[in-house]
């Protein structure tokens, strides 16, 4: 009877496993399709705005970033943590962005302390060439914004305006043909 218990309860949490890191869900369903959508469940759009004009940040080093650093650029703000593998699936396709665009696009990935620290960023970022600007989230923006897992991305208008909430991943190729056509919308 415990095997049989046993059994049941690893192939619901595989079923589980696979349904939430292969499947869009109804909120990017939503963005995709053009509608304005925070992508955070029962938080209208006007509260985040406020939130995101007051973010600021903490660099790899103990500084506080601000966005208003970021002006006149397409900012992405990509929550992350390094055990996170759709996070790290897009990060090579957003470095290719930011190649491609380095004086329009800039990616902000930071990290969220759910399990790791800045310390944890940091060895990664060292590790890993990515043209990112590296931060940690002292601040609680995830929290505020009502974050609830990760990938968890804002986009944040050259102006500074927020545009986009959402959470998870397209993949490598959606996120990056996502990504290029904001910033194709933008320059």
């Amino acid at each position: 009877m415990k095997i049989k218990s046993f059994i049941l309860f690893a192939l619901a949490a595989g079923v589980m496993l696979l349904y939430g890191c292969t499947q869009e869900s109804s909120q990017q369903e939503q963005a995709s399709s053009g509608s304005e959508t925070s992508g955070v469940p029962g938080q209208d759009l006007s509260e985040q705005k406020a939130i995101i004009e007051n973010a600021t940040f903490t660099d790899l080093d103990g500084n506080p970033v601000g966005l208003d650093q970021f002006e006149g650029k397409l900012v992405l703000i990509d929550f992350w943590e390094s055990w996170c593998g759709p996070c790290l699936q897009v990060f090579p396709a957003m470095a290719d962005l930011r190649e491609e665009y380095p004086d329009n696009f800039e990616v902000l990935a930071v990290t969220v302390g759910l399990t790791e620290g800045p310390e944890d960023a940091k060895a990664f970022s060292e590790e890993n060439a990515y043209p990112f600007t590296w931060l940690y989230d002292e601040n609680g923006v995830f929290d505020e914004l009502g974050g609830s897992g990760i990938p968890f991305k804002v986009f944040i208008s050259p102006s500074g305006e927020l545009l986009e909430i959402e959470m998870g991943s397209r993949g490598r190729e959606g996120d990056y043909n996502k990504t290029k056509a904001k910033i194709e919308e933008y320059l």
